[in-house]
Parts: structure tokens; C-alpha cells; sequence
């Protein structure tokens, strides 16, 4: 047995400040901010509503948090790790997001496009995919060796260098000298 419309009406006032049959009041303006919601498995953020496996952390203002790395883009890297173990290529694209760097030549993956008019045709494209930056290490060309990356303070201003290529790291330094992008200390022991 339903109730009747009337009946319907007074349960609904009851639970309502507005009238039946009226427009229902507009609600406030709420500010919008971006979507965050907690993994359920674990405690990190998920950003918008993006896949549930992609989870990033997320600082105050709700963007992603950026990993800090030791290489930057137009590095001359060596792989450490991995199916490409022992390539040295060039770094082309760094993901701060994720920690991840594309190198040239490196983890190269088939991708298949299908047409998507009746006139085009499909491919098969080929391109380079991102690596975690601690597979790589920093590569010096002139010694044909690769190391870790080191920092010095000189003139008041922080500068990167090659760890395996400068002698004495103690020692004042004479020279500066930029190659590739890189600074490389030169000292004199």
C-alpha cells in the first residue's frame, strides 16, 4: 500500500523547510579545489580521478609532490641497470612526478596505432619510455667512465660535478670548466 500524494507531502515537509511542489533553495557557493582521495590499501594520495594503480603523493595546494633527482635533461648518462645495461645516451624528457627520465636510444617499446578515419593507415610506432633516474649515472666522456654525481660550493654559488673525474675533492679548486651542459671541477693536487 503507497501513501497517497498528500500523505507524501506532509512526510516530506517534515524533513524540508520548503513547500512541496516548490523549487528546492540553490545552495550556496562552495570554493572547488581538486579531487583528493585516499588508497584504500594504502596511505598514499590519489590524484583526480585518474587510474587506481597510478597513485602519486600530493603536497598542500593538491599537486603532485616532485621527486628530487641527481640528473637533469641534456645529461650524458650511462644505464646501470636493466635490458640496456651499459648504454650511454642522452637524457631527452625528466618526469618530476614520478622520478622517472627518458634517455635516447634506451627502453625503446612497440606501440600499435590503429587507424581511426577509413583513409588513414595504421602504425607501428616506436619510441623511447621513461627509466627510474637511480638506473642512470652521470657519464664522463673524456674518461669514459661513469660515476655519481658530487656538489661543491664555489664563488657562493652550488655547482654539480663528477665525482670520479676531480682528483681531490678537499683541494681548492682552480678551474671550471663546463662541457655538455655539465660543470666539472679541475683541480690540481
Amino acid at each position: 500500500t503507497r501513501p497517497s500524494t498528500a500523505a507524501m507531502a506532509s512526510m516530506l515537509s517534515a524533513h524540508r523547510t520548503f513547500a512541496f511542489g516548490t523549487a528546492a533553495p540553490r545552495r550556496a557557493a562552495v570554493a572547488r579545489c581538486p579531487l583528493t582521495v585516499t588508497c584504500a590499501y594504502s596511505d598514499k594520495i590519489k590524484v583526480g580521478g585518474g587510474k587506481k594503480w597510478k597513485h602519486t603523493e600530493v603536497n598542500h595546494n593538491g599537486n603532485p609532490v616532485k621527486v628530487s633527482m641527481h640528473v637533469k635533461k641534456g645529461d650524458l648518462v650511462k644505464i646501470i641497470a636493466g635490458k640496456d645495461k651499459g648504454t650511454v645516451g642522452t637524457i631527452i624528457k625528466v618526469v618530476t612526478s614520478t622520478g622517472k627520465v627518458s634517455v635516447e636510444g634506451v627502453n625503446i617499446r612497440t606501440k600499435h596505432i590503429a587507424p581511426r578515419t577509413e583513409n588513414e593507415v595504421g602504425q607501428i610506432k616506436k619510441s623511447e619510455y621513461p627509466i627510474h633516474h637511480s638506473n642512470v649515472q652521470l657519464y664522463s666522456k673524456e674518461k669514459q667512465v661513469a660515476s655519481r654525481v658530487g656538489y661543491k660550493v664555489v664563488d657562493g654559488k652550488k655547482v654539480r660535478m663528477n665525482v670520479y673525474t676531480v682528483v681531490g675533492l678537499a683541494s681548492a679548486c682552480d678551474q671550471v670548466l663546463t662541457c655538455q651542459g655539465i660543470i666539472y671541477m679541475l683541480c690540481a693536487c
